[in-house]
């Protein structure tokens, strides 16, 4: 594991909307294994890696999108009461049981620091939680105003040595994947376009028009797979620690059956440990519906306890997914003929 690039990834706040710090490190560092880099006007940061030959009978390379989303789940100061606690609306799926007591940064003319008042009988809703910087109204207003981006504090921390705890690997982890492929990637058949993609976490918002742009034949979103957990044995269908999981379909997308077919035996041939998944929307929807279509699905690490402050990952399943992710782009240009 690359620690020091996963940490520079994952400690750099993004939550959607918001995103021109992460996408700043992420332009910096795929500028170094890119032929072309640039940002659309959605804040989409799309990066490409021309292929070193054409294959024999084609008439152009294949165009082959891996594409991570910036966004992280956070939230946006909606009030300011007269006591001067702040109310918020959440930007990206929030549970109140994982945020309720925790602290946050609010990033406003200054940073402010603050914490999510607990309720002394109960756990409430998110939209009835409150944020106390423990400052008066007076002073809380000349730092904070409505609008401002609110994000989680917590850095990444390694647990044991294997396992990582961040607060946003829901998508950091696929950041982190994303940049690691593209260093370490040769020469290919395909024109590889590395996206870091906006404002997932509130639709897949972004990677519709970065999709658009390229018009791709093949695209894999990378994103955490749903990952069994003491309180989610019966819904969730991958293990931390057993390899990537690679998405048959989810809420948005029924992976393509070709691709999702190349991708195990890629793994069957190379020895990679992985799992079969079924997961939640990811930027795979954008890429497989945009334009005339393309073959898509989803690829990644498992991630225990998603949109939590809490999330787990393994250093073998990050490995695997980039020694798949790696070896496919390799031989991407087997998988489809294009003839226009």
């Amino acid at each position: 594991m690359n620690f020091e690039l996963l940490k520079l990834v994952s400690n750099t706040p993004g939550i959607p909307g918001f995103e021109d710090a992460i996408q700043d490190v992420v332009a910096e560092v795929l500028g170094k294994s890119c032929d072309s880099i640039k940002r659309d006007r959605m804040g989409n940061v799309i990066a490409l890696k021309k292929a070193a030959r054409t294959p024999a009978g084609a008439k152009r390379p294949l165009r082959v999108v891996l594409a991570a989303h910036a966004d992280e789940v956070g939230a946006m100061v909606e009030h300011i009461n007269p006591e001067g606690y702040l109310r918020f609306q959440q930007v990206g799926r929030l549970a109140a049981a994982s945020i309720t007591s925790q602290p946050v940064v609010v990033h406003g003319r200054k940073q402010v620091l603050g914490a999510i008042v607990p309720h002394r009988d109960k756990v409430l809703e998110v939209e009835d939680l409150m944020i106390d910087v423990g400052l008066p109204y007076q002073e809380v207003c000349k730092l904070v105003e409505v609008g401002d981006a609110i994000t989680f504090p917590h850095e990444v921390v390694q647990i044991n040595d294997k396992v990582v705890m961040g607060r946003n690997f829901d998508d950091r982890i696929g950041t982190y994947t994303l940049l690691e492929t593209m260093r370490r990637l040769g020469e290919t058949s395909v024109d590889v376009y590395a996206v870091s993609s906006v404002q997932e976490e509130l639709g897949v918002r972004g990677m519709w028009t970065a999709a658009y742009a390229i018009e791709p034949d093949i695209g894999i979103a990378i994103d955490g797979s749903p990952c069994r957990g003491p309180y989610s044995e019966s819904n969730k269908t991958t293990d931390m620690g057993l390899g990537t999981g690679i998405y048959l379909m989810d809420r948005l997308t029924i992976g393509d059956r070709r691709l999702v077919a190349f991708l195990l035996k890629i793994c069957e041939t190379h020895s990679i440990p992985h799992q079969r998944n079924i997961g939640g929307g990811t930027d795979a929807s954008a890429i497989q519906r945009s334009r005339s279509g393309a073959l898509a699905t989803t690829v990644g690490a498992p991630v225990r306890y998603m949109h939590s402050t809490v999330q787990l990952c393994h250093d073998d399943d990050l490995e695997a997914t980039i020694r798949l992710l790696t070896i496919f782009l390799e031989h991407a240009h087997d998988l489809l003929q294009v003839d226009e």
